[in-house]
């Protein structure tokens, strides 16, 4: 029975994966073992038995006992952990959800529903590290891979709309605290004017006092067209994760152009792109929704018209389901090689813990 050790089990992407594996019944058939960073020797959860306890996720002699190590525990902990291992003979499966390792020549980017046979080649080849994709390059993918595999991509922008959930949940929580502030004003001096409340708005925005300790600025009411760190050329790391990315899990040579800007929205789960495609020839639109129809089981193609906008193209339609919309797909006026969309997806699940289990099952199909 395979061992599979889980590290980060409790954080934002821990908590999804676990329920995800939970409701997969995806611990059936394999021997769980509960690390921990914080609470070792404290109960672990049901499925690692009766009196189970949580391990010391530094302890190597009891990480190198597993045949698969999971960790949702961020970068960090890949960075003190994975070399020391590797150095000391582990020969085992490492699932990762975090940057570090992604465009390392010893590991494969996992999106199965994308790029199985990258996947299944690396194993092949003897690899034994994999990554999560960032989650909007994994959800991006989801959406348009179909058109990347017919060879229709020239190049790609991606103007991105990010959940604060993509920064981790002390985030999450920091946007509820100032949407608090934000409409306390106006249950304590209620006004029928729009410009009034307004006013109150950019006040409490402006106020020192609005909780900005993990965000750094205001993100309720407001934007930030900045994520992660700088990069040479003017982009931001996230931004420079689409190309590099894209074309590591697609497996494409000569490599296409992808580029835009990233930027930090205040919803609580889920992101949203608008793309601007720049297809290789005229493919008749009705041609261009059945390659992305067909392109793998969860992704939707919403109609271009009102109705079907609002109900289905919305973080608040999406979070908390599998399915991946685009929609607004029309011919731009640049002329009838350039493809508009908008697409949007769960960053908790595809852009997170759900290539992680699906690569856990991969493995045990490959192991026999």
């Amino acid at each position: 029975m395979l061992s599979v050790g889980l590290i980060g089990w409790r954080g934002m992407v821990g908590s999804v994966l676990m329920q995800r594996m939970r409701e997969e019944n995806d611990f059936a058939g394999i021997k769980p073992v509960f690390f921990s960073t914080s609470k070792v020797g404290g109960p672990a959860p049901r499925e690692a038995g009766e009196g189970r306890v949580l391990m010391d996720a530094r302890d190597a002699q009891e990480l190198v006992a597993c045949d698969v190590l999971m960790t949702c525990q961020g970068g960090e902990y890949t960075t003190e952990m994975y070399g020391p291992l590797r150095k000391s003979g582990w020969k085992g499966y490492w699932i990762d959800a975090a940057s570090t390792l992604r465009m390392s020549e010893d590991t494969v980017i996992i999106l199965d529903p994308v790029n199985a046979d990258v996947i299944r080649g690396g194993l092949t080849r003897g690899m034994r590290t994999f990554a999560g994709g960032n989650c909007t390059v994994s959800l991006m993918l989801m959406a348009v891979s179909g058109l990347f595999k017919a060879g229709l991509v020239e190049w790609m922008t991606t103007m991105t709309y990010q959940a604060a959930s993509g920064a981790g949940a002390a985030k999450m929580l920091e946007l509820v605290k100032q949407m608090e502030y934000l409409t306390e004003p106006t249950r304590t001096a209620p006004s029928q004017s729009a410009l009034e409340i307004d006013q109150m708005m950019i006040q409490v925005q402006r106020d020192a006092s609005l909780p900005t300790q993990e965000i750094g600025v205001p993100l309720a009411g407001s934007l930030i067209p900045w994520i992660d760190r700088d990069m040479p050329g003017g982009q931001t790391r996230e931004e420079w994760k689409g190309m590099a990315e894209t074309n590591k899990i697609m497996g494409l040579e000569p490599q296409v152009p992808v580029d835009g800007i990233c930027v930090r929205v205040g919803t609580m789960r889920c992101h949203g792109q608008a793309l601007c495609i720049k297809l290789t020839e005229d493919v008749p639109l009705q041609h261009i929704e059945q390659i992305l129809a067909s392109s793998n089981s969860w992704v939707r193609v919403i109609p271009n018209d009102m109705g079907s906008t609002l109900r289905c193209l919305t973080p608040t339609s999406v979070s908390g389901t599998l399915n991946v919309p685009i929609g607004r797909l029309h011919k731009l006026k640049l002329g009838p090689e350039y493809l508009g969309a908008f697409t949007v997806g769960d960053q908790l699940l595809w852009g997170a813990a759900e290539p992680m289990r699906r690569m856990l099952g991969i493995l045990r199909e490959y192991l026999g």
